[in-house]
C-alpha cells in the first residue's frame, strides 16, 4: 500500500480535480460521509461533537455532522474559527449545514458540557497544518485529550506532521483517524502512530492510476504481498540449493553474537553456515555449535579479528561462501576497521552489515559506494547517526526542504534516552524527525540497501523507494535482535532473493517473530531466542495466506 506526503496528497487532489472533473466539494462530501458511516459503524447512536477548524477539514467535520442529523443523531459543530476566516469549500458546507438545520456555534473553547457522553470529531486541522499549534485551539485540544471521550479524528490527529509524525505544538490523541485515498507517513512515523489510534482508509473515489503511481515512492508493507516472497523449497533440491553463507561475528565477551545470528540463519533457510570466528576463540565455538561449522580466523590476541583475516575470508567466498554476514559483536578496532574496509570492497559475495561492521565505518562511509557487490546496511539509530557523522553538506543529513523547523529537535529531546541526551545526540534526534528521508537519501547515495531499525523499521533502496514495516513490538527492544535480524536476511539473500526482497521479508518475519514470542509470554521477558524460536511458526502463518 502507497504511503504519501501531504504534497503528495495535494497533487493527488488537484490531478482528480483538473484531470478527471471531480470537484473539491465533491471529493468533501464523500469524505464527510465515509466518517459518518465509519462513525455509525463504530458507535451506537449518541450524542456527537464536531471540533471544525475554517480550513477544508473542517469542512469535512461539517458534511460528517450533516450526514449523522439526517440519520437522526444528535449532532452540534463547534466552528474553532469566524466566518470570514472560511475556506471557499468550508464556508460552503457551513451555509449547507445551517439550511438543514445543524445546529453550529463559533467559539474557541470547549467545556465539559460539551464533551459529557459526547463522541468527539476531530476536524480542526488536517495534513496541510504547516505551524505549531499554540494558544486557545491547543487549550482545546489539551481539554480533548484530558477527557473521556472517544475521539474520532477526520484524515489525521490535528497537531499531527503528516510528513514526519511529529507532534506540532499540541496533538489530538484520537481513538480512531478516519483518512481518505491513501495514509500518511505521520500515521506511522512515531509518535504519530500512537496518536493516529486505530487508522482506517477509505476510498472517496481517487483514480486509481493516481494512487498506483509509482511516482509514489514509498510503501507500508501488508502481509499479502510479503508472503509472495518466501522462496519455495523443490523436492528435488539439497542444502547447496538454499545457500552457503559466512558469518563473521564475536569477540572476546561477545560470542553469543555469533551464535544467534548463524542460528537465525539456519531457521531462515539457509543450507549452509559457517562462522567465522577469532582463532583464540576455537574451543569456546567448537563446544556450542550443532548445524554450524567454524572457520578459523587470524586474530590479534585477544579474542579480536586481525585485518590479516580478509585474505583467508575473501578466499572462502571465493571458494564457498555465497553470502557474508559481517558485524554482530566482532568489537571496533583500528584491524576490524581495515578489515570491513577490506571486505567492502573485495568481496564477491553480496553482504550484511551490522553493529561493528557499521561501527568500524565511522568517518569512512563513502567506502560504500564502491563496494564490489551488493551491500545491505542494518543500522539502530545510533550507528546510523554515527555512520552519518562528517557528512556536512551531504543529502544524507535531512534536507532543509524536509525539515518542521528547531521545534521538532525541542520535541525529540523529551523523547531521546537520557544516554542519548548526555552525548548530545543531535544527529540521532534529526534521523527520527525524518527517517523515511534520511533512509532514502542515504540509500541512493551509497548505492546501499538501508535497512533503518526502530519503531518502525524503513527500509531504503537506490532507486529511491522506501517500505514501512508493519510488524514487531517494543518487547524487541532487548540485546541481540539485531544479530538476529542480521542473520535472517542473510539466510534469505541465500536463497536467492535479490537484496530488497530479503530486506523486506527479513524485516517482515522478523517483527513477526517477535509478535508472536511476545503474544506466548509477554513483552517484558522477550529475549532474541525466543524470536529465533518463534520462526517456525512465523513462516508457517505467512504462508497460510497465500
Amino acid at each position: 500500500m502507497k504511503v504519501v506526503t501531504a504534497e503528495e496528497m495535494r497533487e493527488i487532489d488537484r490531478k482528480t480535480m483538473r484531470n478527471y472533473g471531480i470537484s473539491g466539494s465533491v471529493l468533501m462530501e464523500r469524505a464527510g460521509l465515509a466518517v459518518a458511516g465509519k462513525i455509525k459503524e463504530l458507535f451506537e447512536k449518541q450524542k456527537v461533537i464536531v471540533l471544525s477548524g475554517g480550513g477544508n477539514n473542517g469542512g469535512d467535520g461539517i458534511v460528517v455532522a450533516r450526514n449523522l442529523s439526517e440519520w437522526g443523531w444528535n449532532v452540534k459543530v463547534i466552528l474553532l474559527s469566524k466566518e470570514n476566516k472560511l475556506s471557499r469549500d468550508c464556508l460552503e458546507q457551513y451555509r449547507i449545514a445551517k439550511k438543514t438545520g445543524v445546529p453550529i456555534e463559533f467559539r474557541t473553547e470547549i467545556t465539559g458540557k460539551d464533551t459529557h457522553s459526547a463522541i468527539i470529531v476531530d476536524a480542526i486541522f488536517g495534513t496541510g497544518l504547516s505551524k505549531d499549534i499554540t494558544g486557545k485551539i491547543a487549550d482545546v485540544i489539551s481539554f480533548l485529550n484530558n477527557s473521556e471521550s472517544p475521539i474520532v479524528s477526520v484524515d489525521i490527529p490535528s497537531g499531527i506532521s503528516s510528513d514526519t509524525g511529529q507532534v506540532m505544538g499540541e496533538a489530538v490523541s484520537a481513538d480512531y483517524t478516519v483518512t481518505f485515498g491513501l495514509p500518511k507517513r505521520g500515521h506511522f512515523l512515531y509518535p504519530g502512530a500512537e496518536y493516529t489510534g486505530k487508522l482506517f482508509i477509505e476510498d472517496i473515489g481517487f483514480p486509481e492510476e493516481l494512487i498506483h503511481s509509482e511516482k509514489l515512492n514509498v510503501e507500508f508493507l501488508e502481509k499479502m504481498d510479503v508472503s509472495l516472497l518466501i522462496p519455495e523449497r523443490r523436492r528435488y533440491s539439497h542444502k547447496g540449493d538454499y545457500g552457503h553463507v559466512l558469518v563473521i561475528a564475536g569477540s572476546r565477551g561477545k560470542t553469543g553474537a555469533a551464535f544467534m545470528c548463524a542460528k537465525a540463519c539456519l531457521r531462515a533457510g539457509a543450507g549452509l553456515v559457517t562462522i567465522g570466528v577469532p582463532e583464540t576463540l576455537m574451543d569456546v565455538f567448537q563446544s556450542r555449535v550443532t548445524e554450524e561449522m567454524t572457520l578459523p580466523l587470524p586474530d590479534r590476541g585477544d579474542g579480536t579479528l586481525s585485518s590479516k583475516a580478509s585474505d583467508k575470508i575473501l578466499a572462502f567466498i571465493a571458494d564457498k561462501a555465497d553470502v557474508l554476514a559481517i558485524g554482530p559483536g566482532i568489537s571496533v578496532t583500528d584491524d576490524t576497521q581495515k578489515l570491513i574496509t577490506a571486505l567492502v570492497l573485495n568481496s564477491a559475495a553480496p553482504m550484511v552489515m551490522d553493529a561493528d561492521a557499521i561501527n568500524a565505518l565511522e568517518g569512512n562511509k563513502y567506502v560504500l559506494r564502491r563496494a564490489k557487490a551488493p551491500v545491505i546496511v542494518t543500522p539502530h539509530i545510533g550507528e546510523m547517526a554515527r555512520l552519518l557523522q562528517g557528512s556536512k553538506g551531504s543529502s544524507f543529513a535531512v534536507h532543509p526542504s524536509q525539515r518542521c523547523g528547531e521545534w521538532m529537535l525541542r520535541r525529540m529531546d523529551q523523547r531521546v534516552s537520557p544516554q542519548a541526551s548526555r552525548r548530545g545526540d543531535k544527529g540521532s534526534r534529526e534521523i527520527e524527525i525524518d527517517r523515511i528521508s534520511t533512509a532514502i537519501n542515504f540509500a541512493k547515495e551509497t548505492g546501499t540497501y538501508l535497512v533503518l531499525k526502530g519503531a518502525p523499521t524503513v527500509i531504503a533502496e537506490p532507486e529511491g523507494s522506501a517500505f514501512i514495516n508493519s510488524t514487531g513490538n517494543p518487547g524487541m527492544a532487548s540485546a541481540g535482535v539485531g544479530d538476529v535480524l542480521t542473520g535472517m536476511i542473510a539466510g534469505l539473500l541465500g536463497q536467492g532473493l535479490n537484496p530488497l526482497e530479503a530486506s523486506i521479508l527479513g524485516v517482515f518475519m522478523h517483527g513477526l517473530a517477535g509478535d508472536i514470542a511476545a503474544n506466548k509470554q509477554g513483552e517484558h521477558s522477550l529475549i532474541a531466542s525466543d524470536m529465533i524460536n518463534a520462526l517456525p511458526d512465523a513462516f508457517l502463518s505467512l504462508k497460510k495466506i497465500r
